[in-house]
């Protein structure tokens, strides 16, 4: 049997977005100013989001290929969109520190998780497909 490459996807998105958000929480992760890996500042707001992200990516890769799929893309869009939000700003629109804080001076290294995770959900999702036309466009 084909192993389902959009569902191991998602279970893969889950894993690393509950990691994530794990991270603030493990002192070996985090340097003496209390940034993760030494490059960003989490709070349990962004923790939170990384936790809901996780769920949402763990319950669609259960669910079905077609809920995969939706995650991937959607997520994707999301994630990529505010990881070029984050460069352009030094801010995030998820967590809503731009439209709390404002425009920030924020490592460009700090936005690479968002637009990393962004653009493989990006292309994960929108990538062709053999197979069953069960899959929304």
């Amino acid at each position: 049997m084909r192993a389902d490459v959009d569902r191991l996807a998602a279970f893969a998105f889950a894993a690393v977005l509950l990691f994530a958000a794990a991270t603030n929480y493990v002192p070996a992760f985090k340097d003496a100013d209390g940034r993760v890996f030494g490059l960003f500042y989490l709070d349990v707001y962004k923790d939170a989001l990384h936790v809901a992200s996780g769920l949402w990516a763990l319950a669609a890769g259960l669910w079905s290929r077609s809920a995969a799929v939706t995650f991937l893309r959607a997520f994707g869009a999301i994630y990529l969109l505010d990881g070029i939000v984050g460069v352009l700003t030094g801010s995030s629109f998820l967590d809503l520190s731009l439209f709390l804080k404002g425009f920030q001076d924020s490592p460009l290294l700090s936005n690479g998780p968002h637009l990393g995770l962004g653009l493989a959900g990006v292309a994960l999702g929108w990538r062709p497909r053999r197979g069953p036309a069960n899959i929304p466009a």
